[in-house]
């Protein structure tokens, strides 16, 4: 007897793009996502070939929609950058990503994060950080030799990947870009760029009342010169008033002297 088996196509398997969970337990685990991956997105904005993502499910094997993760954030280099629905590891050159971030919650269990770290050294992760902001803890993990280690002394280290400094501080987790910009969250870019714009409006003010200033110093200045000139063109004027008057004595003089009177005389 032959029994025949059958295998499902890996063409029509189907990989969802959500597992039913939430993004975030609460609003300090997605304000710290958000930060993160808006911080690391804004870095490469230039570069075409980064692919930043915070919560996306990474299927690592084509044919296995069961084997699968989503980072809170993940960051994959050598791909283009584009919306996606899931990341799809055989369709991305089978590029890993390289650094991917957790942010632990309430929610997560020892368990499960040993899982993850288990999944991401499988799976080729070359820079992992986990993080406890109700603790502000921070451990990382870097690959070395096949086998992701973890990184003894994580505060003021720079990812290899990113060139993101870390930093630990009473307030938290600090991440600076390598130009020394320290990553912010929205409302904190938002407070920068309204202080930006009033600095800017500032500015403007004061370069047009630097205007109006010299606008009035050149009309002082043209009342000056009128007033120069005014002085001038009443002094040619008693000049010629003078000349005149000086022309007129000497034609009376002279008519005297015709007369037979001497003018020096009287």
């Amino acid at each position: 007897m032959v029994t025949e088996t059958t295998t499902t196509p890996k063409s029509s398997i189907i990989y969802p793009e959500s597992d039913g969970q939430p993004m975030a337990d609460n609003t300090k685990q997605f304000r710290w996502i958000v930060t993160i991956q808006g911080g690391i997105d804004s870095l490469f904005k230039e570069d075409p070939n980064v692919f930043v993502a915070g919560d996306l499910l990474w299927y690592p094997v084509e044919g296995n929609n069961k084997l699968r993760v989503a980072p809170d954030v993940m960051v994959a280099f050598g791909r283009p950058k584009g919306d996606r629905g899931s990341y799809l590891q055989w369709k991305e050159d089978n590029i890993p990503p390289q650094v991917v971030f957790e942010v632990w919650s309430p929610g997560n269990t020892l368990t499960e994060m040993t899982k993850k770290l288990e999944f991401y050294q499988r799976y080729g992760v070359e820079e992992y950080y986990l993080y406890d902001p109700d603790k502000i803890d921070l451990v990382g993990w870097i690959r070395n030799e096949n086998q992701l280690t973890s990184i003894e002394t994580i505060n003021g280290w720079v990812s290899p990947r990113l060139g993101v400094r870390f930093e630990l501080s009473e307030e938290g987790l600090e991440l600076y870009r390598p130009d020394g910009r320290k990553f912010s969250t929205y409302i904190e870019l938002d407070t920068g760029r309204q202080q930006a714009e009033e600095r800017a409006q500032q500015e403007a003010q004061r370069a047009q009342q630097e205007a109006q200033r010299a606008q009035q110093e050149a009309q002082r200045a043209q009342q000056e010169a009128q007033r120069a000139q005014q002085a001038e063109e009443r002094a040619q004027q008693e000049a010629q008033r003078a000349q005149q008057a000086e022309e007129r004595a000497n034609r009376f003089a002279e008519q005297m002297r015709e007369l037979g009177m001497d003018p020096d005389a009287m």
